[in-house]
């Protein structure tokens, strides 16, 4: 059977600021390992026995299309990146997911799973989807609820119903899902055994879901479908019709199509118009990584519980999660302490509360400071930039172009800049000048002047570009051609 791996990869992950930031979220981060969140969910599907797997579907947002593309095309796994013009929840973007899989008038098994969490038991992960793509292939809605070891009042929970018939190894109709509950009622779930947390994963045929959002919610189908009518492929990506999808109304998976089928279940048996739904207890070492706490629970600690990434040094701590992406962090008689150390932004905050990040990124933004939203080194397709100083009309940037890398052709109304080379080859446009620039030379870029820059060479280009003038906003931009449509 055929399984279409679809990774949603919507979140901003506001509450692991300062690692995780709007324009570059925590799925795209290495957290556990070396591959990005994302990377590793589209890694763990890899070998499912029995099973043919489509090459991998992102829907995203507009803004990581080109690191994403770029995650892909690291793991040799090149697939079909859908993009959102706006956020609409989780239940259009399956919607736009389903009709992406029906192109070539197929109709796989679509095995839903959001970019940002992590699972260690990647066996228990895949026996437990080849179960569902059993289920899934004959017309039921699966999805996975996690085995609670904790009365954790963070998720929402599945109560399990009666066995599904045919069905091995605890598969059962899905009998309600239940809202992020107090400490007291958390407990009781966990004594009474019969409550998963639900974990956002899910299987059903791409026929099924698109059915299902017709009989449950035909406004959001019909505006997925107006904006699909209007794809077009734009290199690695497919964009849709900006103005129809943003018509679409806001729902998720749960609230759209799943409570529907559970609560119809458990009134008077299922309905033809909706599918079974089946929910399949999982065990295999899963997380959101919603906070820093629970990154902290997910990874490998010392004797003393102590968590220690980069530059780090510890004495005398215990239950302390310290990570350095620079400089040297060091803690001394500490306990259940979170220390985050970033270019622009530190954090210091007590494990208990984590959750209260998110608290400090809403305060950013309404400062309107730029830590609350993007980090000090700004990836783009052609390589990257880091803005190591500033000052009162002036800004200095360090500039690394990947090899074939080519920078928009682009002018400026309120700025100038200096550039200079410090390794690699530049080909410099100025004006109606070409030529090109070596190591420890330089050029003048007047304000008003069309430029460009480009890396001809097979290594990376690095440059310092100093800027000078009254305004250095990113948006004082005039493009005129870009390779990368942007």
């Amino acid at each position: 059977m055929l399984i279409q791996p679809v990774v949603l990869s919507g979140g901003s992950g506001t509450r692991l600021w300062p690692l995780s930031r709007e324009k570059y979220p925590k799925q795209l981060l290495p957290l556990i390992g070396a591959d990005s969140l994302l990377q590793a969910t589209v890694r763990r599907v890899e070998g499912i026995a029995g099973c043919e797997l489509a090459p991998p579907m992102v829907v995203c947002n507009e803004d990581y299309r080109f690191v994403i593309a770029e995650q892909l095309r690291q793991m040799g796994k090149p697939g079909t990146i859908v993009l959102e013009p706006a956020g609409r929840n989780t239940a259009p973007a399956l919607t736009l997911a389903a009709l992406a899989a029906g192109r070539n008038a197929l109709d796989p098994i679509l095995l839903v799973m959001p970019a940002d969490h992590v699972i260690t038991d990647t066996g228990a992960f895949q026996r437990a989807v080849q179960q569902g793509a059993a289920l899934a292939s004959e017309g039921a809605v699966v999805t996975f609820g996690i085995t609670p070891d904790a009365p954790e009042t963070g998720y929402g929970y599945i109560q399990s119903g009666a066995a599904y018939q045919g069905a091995p190894q605890g598969a059962c109709l899905i009998e309600r899902f239940v809202e992020k509950p107090d400490l007291t009622t958390a407990q009781a779930y966990l004594q009474q055994g019969c409550y998963l947390w639900n974990s956002g994963l899910f299987m059903l045929r791409a026929s099924v879901w698109l059915a299902a959002m017709a009989a449950c919610r035909p406004d959001i189908l019909a505006a997925c479908e107006s904006a699909w009518a209007l794809a077009a492929t734009d290199g690695d990506f497919i964009r849709i019709g900006k103005q129809a999808f943003a018509a679409c109304p806001s729902d998720s998976i749960d609230y759209a199509v799943m409570e529907r089928i559970a609560k119809q279940v458990g009134a008077s048996g299922t309905q033809a118009a909706l599918p079974t739904g089946v929910v399949i207890p999982l065990s295999a070492g899963w997380s959101d990584i919603g906070a820093w706490d629970a990154l902290w629970q997910v990874l490998p600690k010392d004797a003393n519980g102590n968590v220690a990434q980069g530059d780090v040094l510890l004495q005398d701590c215990c239950d302390t999660l310290a990570l350095s992406e620079g400089r040297l962090v060091a803690c001394v008689g500490v306990s259940d302490l979170v220390v985050v150390e970033t270019a622009d932004a530190i954090l210091v905050a007590h494990k208990d509360k984590t959750q209260d990040v998110k608290k400090i990124v809403d305060s950013l933004k309404k400062q309107g400071r730029a830590e609350g939203s993007i980090h000090r080194k700004v990836l783009r397709p052609w390589g990257s930039y880091d803005g190591v100083d500033a000052g009162e009309r002036f800004q200095v940037k360090r500039i690394v172009v990947k090899p074939g890398g080519i920078l928009s052709l682009q002018m400026h109304h309120h700025r100038a800049e200096h550039w200079i080379v410090v390794s690699g080859t530049a080909r410099i446009t100025r004006g109606e000048e070409i030529f090109l620039l070596s190591e420890n030379e330089s050029t003048f870029i007047p304000l008003g002047t069309k430029h460009r820059l480009e890396n001809p060479g097979c290594v990376p280009l690095e440059m310092i570009e100093v800027q000078s003038g009254a305004y250095l906003g990113e948006d004082d931009i005039v493009r005129f051609e870009d390779v990368y449509g942007r």
